[in-house]
């Protein structure tokens, strides 16, 4: 049973849900027997399509690395050396012929210095960049080509050293664990009945656990689906055809105890959910009652056992805590390609990069009529983050349906099957689905209305006294967060698409392409941010103390080969803090060019100009800004991009390239810049009460409700992927982040907050 679950959008790589042991076995075995051939067999390959290849395929040189650290040195090639004059010397006799003798041609090191230097701004220089370097050094055109060609091959070299040493040192990390692992359960299991006989090795952490009894599901699933087909087809009777039409075909078809439920007793189960759902969403008093003091839905729960029979609790399973809420909003997007994007997983994660941190179609049960999805229902499986590493995740495995109800009404519906969810182990779930989902009516000019319901149990943990308020009150995962991110990213694909966009909505950018490119940039810029700073189990947070006593969480990782970000060692620290302002404030201070020096301790004190300003919404607040920071005779570039909804805020931003950032700007693509961005999730403190004074004055009107502020930095340590993190580099990243919160609070005075 594949699974396709990527953490990323889509620039990013993609990791297996289930990861497998024996394949990491095999793989370790593959690298081992290519380890043993040992570096000095390494041969250089010439890039295919370069000129005057010849099309020769593969060609071993002995290449002579040079680089910036290990300063300049002469090298050479034997393509070089046949342009060169060469002696050839003769007997009249056959036996004292000579071979051929090559004159060796060593670069200077001035021609080296200035290769190098054409090299970092294009290492595949066009034939006029080469004609013009060659008459410049006083070298051959295909000495210069061969220079470059051999370069390019030297980089290779370094970069696959370097990846060979590190899949070295997983592959015996790999190991380590495995030998581990199996020790552990050797210990603990009975050899011929598999009865645990002592209790269990307080060594094997919980990520090791839940990986092991993912595994174990994902094989059990395997082996009865194959138990089935061989059951089905005689033995040789199985062809190419039919071999597809066995994978195509859902594990659910092949019931012989995996999941206990047939086919047709899941969609009796989701349309029992639909029924649910839509009374749900359309019945108003007695089932949901208007809070006066904040304007939220609360449901009677009384009235819902009434209404729909629902038991008080599930037999055999810890009490779990009841959360529900209930929205309704319009958005700017049409029908059908609103239920595409639930319906894909991927466009799914896009869509809410804030709140869901991992997302798998784990298994279709049916793919539904036309392009449209109707009757649709998938097996998934979603992790559910808040932007801060100090609440943990909540893990729920779902089944979704897809339903029109009407011409110009359809209903995604999610809902936990309990007889799932035991197959693949009840201590995993601690966050189930009742019927939760979203109703959507078609509207004029693309708009359609959305009421989104969001009916979850979940065990209760502990949560940090900062988070209490707003995660126990339903706020943090409620249908008010999930509606609001869904307005604000329509709109961002609106403002995208658009071809008339007015000047005021579009400063600093001549070209409407260069208006996308920043756009796209931007938001790959905002996704990396929201999935660097969140509790999913991707990330190992540490906990350090702050300068002034903050909480302070670290975490560490490595890029290899993800072009949209540096390369090497990347720490990742943040912290959380309240603070005595409202979110609108704390938002719109952090987000002013203009007081960006107060705060950002990057900038020196110096003066920041903002000379590109592209809105993504109709608040004025959601825009995306390329600002200039001056400072000590040196100019930065820093790309800005702002997000503000009725919910949650955030200012995220990195520095970038000039020269990079002026070819986006004329509309070339992305993809290729390197961006690492930092920046502040905004959120209220779930303090809500009624107001102090009642008046028809509008600046007295909003409640004094205070914020909770996070901060993230992101900094590339090394850029050589083998390196370690040192204390020093925690303790500067501490001081920074302690810094930056010291500066915040003095200027909005809330020091004693």
């Amino acid at each position: 049973m594949g699974v396709n679950m990527s953490n990323n959008p889509p620039s990013s790589r993609t990791k297996d849900f289930f990861a497998s042991p024996a394949l990491s076995l095999s793989l370790a075995g593959i690298f081992r027997g290519a380890n043993a051939a040992g570096p000095a067999t390494l041969a250089a390959e010439v890039e295919e399509g370069e000129e005057g290849s010849g099309g020769g395929g593969r060609r071993e040189e002995t290449v002579e690395i040079s680089s910036e650290n290990s300063g300049p040195v002469r090298s050479r090639s034997d393509d070089e050396l046949e342009g060169e004059e060469h002696d050839e010397e003769e007997d009249g006799d056959d036996k004292n012929k000579k071979k051929k003798r090559k004159k060796y041609h060593r670069h200077t090191v001035e021609q080296i210095r200035e290769m190098e230097s054409l090299f970092k701004e294009s290492p595949h220089p066009d034939e006029k960049q080469r004609q013009q370097l060659s008459k410049q050094l006083g070298l051959a055109p295909r000495q210069v080509k061969f220079w470059f060609q051999n370069r390019r091959t030297q980089i290779k070299a370094i970069q696959e050293r370097h990846e060979n040493s590190l899949l070295k040192t997983e592959m015996e990390k790999l190991r380590d664990e495995n030998k581990a692992m199996r020790v552990t359960i050797n210990r603990a299991c009975c050899s011929n009945c598999g009865t645990a006989t002592t209790s269990r090795d307080s060594s094997l952490t919980t990520d090791q656990e839940q990986q092991l009894r993912i595994e174990n599901a994902k094989l059990k699933s395997e082996i009865e689906k194959l138990k089935a087909a061989l059951g089905k087809y005689p033995p040789g009777a199985c062809t190419a055809s039919n071999e597809q039409e066995i994978i195509n075909r859902s594990s659910l078809d092949f019931y012989t105890g995996i999941f206990g439920l047939e086919t047709s007793r899941i969609m009796e189960i989701v349309n029992q959910a639909t029924e649910e759902l839509n009374k749900m969403a359309t019945t108003e008093e007695p089932l949901w009652i208007r809070s006066v003091e904040t304007g939220r839905q609360i449901l009677n729960y009384d009235e819902y056992m009434k209404e729909f029979n629902v038991e008080n609790s599930r037999n055999g399973t810890p009490k779990l805590s009841i959360e529900a809420s209930k929205e309704t909003g319009v958005v700017f997007v049409d029908l059908p390609r609103l239920v595409q994007s639930f319906m894909d997983v991927n466009q799914w994660k896009e869509m809410f990069p804030c709140l869901i941190s991992k997302a798998a179609t784990v298994d279709v049960i049916c793919n539904g009529e036309g392009p449209s999805k109707d009757g649709a229902v998938q097996l998934m499986f979603a992790e559910v983050q808040m932007l801060t590493p100090m609440v943990a995740t909540r893990e729920v495995y779902f089944v979704r349906f897809c339903k029109q109800l009407c011409a110009e009404k359809w209903a995604i519906v999610d809902v936990s099957v309990e007889k799932v969810e035991d197959n693949i182990d009840a201590s995993l779930v601690k966050c189930r689905k009742r019927p939760s989902g979203i109703i959507i009516e078609d509207k004029s000019n693309g708009h359609c209305k959305v009421t989104w319901v969001e009916h979850l149990e979940w065990q209760k943990s502990t949560v940090h006294t900062l988070y209490r308020t707003i995660v126990n009150s339903g706020l943090a995962f409620g249908a008010r967060h999930w509606i609001a991110t869904l307005q604000l990213q329509c709109e961002r694909i609106v403002f995208f698409m658009a071809t008339n966009v007015p000047t005021k909505d579009s400063t600093g950018v001549a070209t409407l392409a260069g208006r996308k490119s920043i756009l796209k940039l931007a938001q790959r810029m905002t996704w990396n941010f929201c999935r660097a700073i969140g509790g999913s189990s991707y990330h190992t947070w540490n906990k350090v103390t702050g300068k002034t006593g903050e909480d302070i969480r670290v975490s560490s990782r490595k890029n290899l080969n993800d072009p949209g970000e540096p390369l090497g060692i990347i720490l990742c620290v943040v912290s959380s803090v309240w603070l005595p302002v409202s979110p609108h404030v704390l938002f719109h201070f952090l987000r002013d060019d203009t007081r960006r020096n107060e705060w950002d301790i990057m900038s020196n004190g110096g003066q920041v100009q903002s000379f590109a300003n592209l809105a993504k919404g109709q608040d004025r607040g959601n825009a995306v800004s390329i600002q200039k920071i001056n400072s000590n005779e040196n100019s930065i570039w820093m790309l800005q991009d702002c997000c503000t909804n009725a919910y949650e805020s955030m200012v995220v931003y990195a520095p970038v390239d000039i020269n990079g950032m002026q070819s986006v700007i004329a509309g070339c693509d992305s993809s290729s810049i390197a961006i690492l961005p930092s920046g502040f999730s905004i959120l209220p403190d779930g303090l809500e009460s009624r107001p102090l004074v009642i008046t028809s004055r509008h600046d007295e009107k909003s409640l004094e409700g205070g914020s909770l502020l996070t901060v993230a930095f992101q900094i590339l340590t090394s850029s050589s992927p083998t390196a370690k993190v040192t204390m020093e580099a925690v303790e500067s990243v501490n001081t920074l982040i302690s810094c930056t919160l010291r500066s915040i609070k003095t200027s909005l005075q809330c020091e004693d907050g």
